[in-house]
């Protein structure tokens, strides 16, 4: 079931088109995500979705709802975790979690969320002695304290370092376990590919395409290796996947589609070639951004 449907959305400001015929649906306990380059419409696509923003035209409904019209029927059943999220630096943990608690009518028990997301220990703490890494914990918690069954998080691992990032996509990966639903708004292709069940790929203010990763990225690889001995590789052309074996000297490169790397390394043992430096090159989300726009991601 769809549980955000985005239909023919348009947002303008004076001569800038923002939003230009945007349309996607977002599935029921999905992660969904929402890539694409710094301007390029995500943010504004979200907060038109949230209710913060109103569209020029199109039609929008999340669990059934117009974002506008029924406010306060849709932020009852959905969390936000906005782009800029900033509270007072001597606000307590706690303090945060129950101011946020009482917006709601049937709120979680925040002092489970304080369990669950790691801050037991930071109860007292004020934010403004918090980690880049405890702050994104404590925003993913107020997030869920209104037990949403939709979570929107938006640039949510921006400025992190590489171990805080990959902590928190096990949290993000931990909120689909418990059966909400997410919306993940990013510019990192690695987390896009790591997190998300399908993808809509913004550039401009337009959709360019609405795929699962792997799916996006589709399309050729290249495995590389370099032949120990003289053998023969004419055999890996009717492995199957196998589009094409070139061979230079024994430098060998064979082409295809799928898991066929797997294939051809099963037939170089049955012909007992060896090898070595191989290598396989697979196309990536920048790749499959470049061919959708002709342009680079950056």
């Amino acid at each position: 079931m769809a549980v955000i449907e985005v239909t023919a959305l348009r947002k303008r400001y004076a001569d800038l088109v923002v939003l230009d015929d945007v349309s996607f649906s977002v599935e029921e306990g999905e992660i969904f995500g929402i890539l694409g380059p710094n301007g390029a419409g995500k943010t504004t696509t979200v907060e038109c979705v949230e209710g913060l923003r109103r569209g020029d035209s199109g039609s929008i409904r999340v669990l059934g709802l117009d974002p506008i019209g029924d406010g306060p029927k849709v932020r009852e059943q959905i969390g936000v975790q906005l782009q800029q999220t900033q509270l007072p630096e001597n606000l307590k943990v706690w303090e945060a979690l129950d101011l946020y608690a009482s917006f709601y009518a049937r709120p979680r028990d925040w002092r489970e969320l304080l369990e669950e997301w790691g801050l037991a220990d930071k109860r007292d703490a004020r934010f403004g002695k918090l980690s880049g890494g405890q702050k994104q914990r404590l925003f993913i918690a107020l997030a869920l304290v209104g037990n949403p069954r939709v979570a929107f998080l938006d640039e949510l691992t921006t400025g992190l370092d590489p171990l805080a990032r990959r902590t928190t996509w096990e949290l993000i990966k931990r909120i689909k376990a418990n059966g909400v639903t997410v919306v993940l708004v990013s510019h990192f292709m690695d987390e896009v590919e790591e997190l998300c069940d399908r993808v809509a790929v913004f550039d401009r203010g337009r959709v360019v395409a609405v795929d699962t990763p792997a799916g996006l990225v589709g399309g050729e690889h290249q495995m590389r290796f370099t032949l120990m001995t003289d053998g023969d590789v004419s055999g890996l052309e009717a492995v199957p996947g196998v589009a094409e074996v070139s061979r230079t000297g024994n430098r060998v490169v064979v082409t295809g589609r799928g898991d066929f790397a797997t294939a051809v390394t099963a037939q170089l043992a049955r012909q007992h070639v060896l090898v070595s430096d191989l290598r396989i090159d697979k196309r990536t989300l920048d790749d499959a951004f470049t061919a959708l726009t002709g342009r680079s991601f950056n």
